[in-house]
C-alpha cells in the first residue's frame, strides 16, 4: 500500500476535512454545499475543505460550446435546487442577478444553452467562498497510519510540490476520452471533445470534405455545424447504426435520472440494477434529440430534392483504416451492407465517440479498491476499500453501476454533493472531530470566488 509510515514527514502540513480532486461541476456543487453547511452550523461544527483543480480556470467542456446547442436536461437539474431550491446559486437566482430573468421566462423552454449554462457555472464557481488551487494537477494520494496501524488520514501531492493532509477526498476527476485504438490524434484527428479548439487550428480545408465518427448527440452537432459552416465542404457521418435512433426523454423513462432512483438501483439484486441501466440506456447514450434529427433530415432531403449532395450518413459502417498525408486524411470506411471500402480523402476526422470515467489507479495506487462494482462503493459514494482504511474516499463519478446513469451527469450533483456532506459529518462521530485549522487558514478567499 503507498502510504506514510505513521504520521513522519507530514505533521507540519495543513489539514482538511475534504480535499476536491478536481474542481468541474460536480466538485463545484460539493463545494456550494460546503459553503451551505458551514453557514447554518456552529463554527465548531464546520467543515474545512480545498479543491485542486489542473485547468487555469473554472470551464465546462469549451470544445463543445457550440452555438445554438442546448442543455438535454432541464434547468432546475442545476448546482443546488434540488438539494435547496432556496439557495442564491440556483440557475433563477443567477437569470435575476444577470436581469435576464424575465426574458428568459418569455423564451418558454427548460433547456438553455450551453453557452449560457456554462456562463452560470462560471458565475457560481466565482461567487462560492472556496479554497481552489488552479492550475495545480493532483500526482498522488497516500495513506497516513495512525498509532493503530489504520489509515485515518490522506496526504494530498499536487505536481508542483504542494502537499496537504485530508481525513476525506473526494474524486472529481471527470471523464476520459474514449479513442479507437487505430486513432493517431493530430490536428486532423481529434476527438469531439476537443472541436472547436482543433477545428479553430486546422489548416485551410483542401479536400472539402469531413468525416464524423458516431451516432450520438455530439455526433449529430457536430454534422451540422460543419454542414452549416463549411458550405462548399462534404460531411460524411459514420456509424454503426442504421440511423440516428432518438433520446427517450419522456416522463416515466426520466425518472432513471431522479434522485430517488439511486435508492431504488442502488438497493436493487446486481442483475436487476444492470437490467435496467442497460434497458434505459437510450436515454443518455449513442442518442440525438428528435428535432436535431428532424433538422438534419431536412437538410439531407433537400439535397437530394436539388440533386446537390454535400451530407452524406454512411449506415451500417466502421473506420477500418487511416493514414495521414501531407495536406489532409485518408480514411476507409467499411460498409457492413455491401461488403465495399471507400476511401475518403478528408480535411479532418472528428473522433465522437464517447468518453470512459478516468481511472483511478494513476493517482490513489494501492489504495485503489481491487473489487468490481457493487461492492466498492457505498450508497454515500464512498469507496469501500478495507477495514484498515477509516479515511473517506467518495466518488463524484464511475459509479454508474452502483448509482445509476446519473453517475456521470449533471442530472443529480446538486442531491449528491448534499449527501456527501452529510456522510462526512455522520463520520466523523464515529472517528472522531473534523479537522480545526486557522480560520483564517481554512476560508481565506481563492480566485474560484
Amino acid at each position: 500500500m503507498s502510504e506514510s509510515p505513521g504520521i513522519v514527514g507530514t505533521d507540519h502540513l495543513p489539514v482538511r476535512d475534504i480535499v476536491g480532486v478536481g474542481f468541474g461541476p460536480a466538485n463545484l456543487a460539493l463545494a456550494i454545499a460546503i459553503e451551505e453547511h458551514n453557514a447554518s452550523c456552529a463554527f465548531s461544527e464546520r467543515i474545512s475543505a480545498q479543491f485542486f483543480e489542473a485547468r487555469d480556470r473554472f470551464d465546462w467542456h469549451p470544445g463543445m460550446l457550440l452555438d445554438g446547442a442546448t442543455m438535454q436536461i432541464a434547468f432546475p437539474k442545476d448546482l443546488v435546487t434540488f438539494r435547496n431550491p432556496r439557495s442564491e446559486f440556483t440557475f433563477f437566482n443567477y437569470l435575476f442577478e444577470q436581469g435576464r430573468l424575465v426574458d428568459f421566462v418569455n423564451h418558454q423552454t427548460f433547456f438553455p444553452t450551453r453557452h449560457e449554462f456554462n456562463d452560470y457555472l462560471q458565475w457560481a464557481a466565482r461567487r462560492v467562498e472556496a479554497d481552489v488551487r488552479y492550475s495545480t494537477a493532483v500526482e498522488a494520494v497516500r495513506g497516513i497510519r495512525d498509532q493503530r496501524g489504520v489509515v485515518d488520514r490522506l496526504e494530498v501531492r499536487a505536481a508542483d510540490g504542494t502537499s496537504v493532509v485530508a481525513r476525506n477526498v473526494v474524486m472529481g476527476l471527470g471523464l476520459q476520452e474514449r479513442v479507437p485504438e487505430w486513432a493517431n490524434l493530430s490536428a486532423r484527428c481529434f476527438h469531439n471533445h476537443q472541436f472547436l479548439f482543433r477545428v479553430g487550428e486546422m489548416p485551410a480545408p483542401v479536400h472539402q470534405r469531413f468525416v464524423v465518427l458516431g451516432a450520438g448527440q455530439s455526433a449529430a452537432e457536430i454534422v451540422q455545424y460543419l454542414h452549416s459552416n463549411y458550405p462548399e465542404a462534404e460531411v460524411h457521418n459514420v456509424f454503426s447504426r442504421f440511423g440516428y435512433s432518438p433520446a427517450d426523454d419522456s416522463p416515466y423513462a426520466n425518472r432513471i435520472f431522479d434522485p430517488q432512483a439511486v435508492d431504488d438501483l442502488h438497493g436493487a439484486p446486481e442483475a436487476e440494477r444492470l437490467r435496467l441501466l442497460d434497458t434505459h440506456r437510450g436515454t443518455n447514450y449513442s442518442v440525438v434529440d428528435i428535432e436535431l434529427i428532424n433538422e438534419i433530415y431536412a437538410t439531407e432531403y433537400q439535397e437530394r430534392v436539388r440533386g446537390h449532395r454535400r451530407l452524406f450518413m454512411r449506415r451500417a459502417s466502421e473506420v477500418v483504416a487511416v493514414e495521414e498525408t501531407s495536406d489532409g486524411i485518408e480514411v476507409a470506411v467499411h460498409s457492413a451492407l455491401d461488403g465495399l471500402t471507400d476511401t475518403l480523402t478528408c480535411d479532418a476526422l472528428i473522433l465522437a465517440t464517447g468518453f470512459a470515467p478516468a481511472p483511478l489507479e494513476p493517482l490513489l495506487g494501492d489504495l485503489a479498491p481491487r473489487t468490481e462494482p457493487p461492492h466498492a462503493v457505498g450508497r454515500d459514494y464512498r469507496l469501500a476499500v478495507s477495514r484498515e482504511i477509516e479515511a473517506g474516499i467518495y466518488m463524484q463519478g464511475g459509479t454508474e453501476k452502483t448509482h445509476g446513469i446519473t453517475s456521470s451527469l449533471l442530472s443529480n450533483v446538486a442531491v449528491r454533493a448534499g449527501e456527501i456532506v452529510t456522510s462526512v459529518v455522520r463520520r466523523r462521530g464515529r472517528s472522531g472531530t473534523l479537522a480545526t485549522v486557522n480560520a483564517q487558514d481554512t476560508y481565506a478567499t481563492s480566485e474560484a470566488r
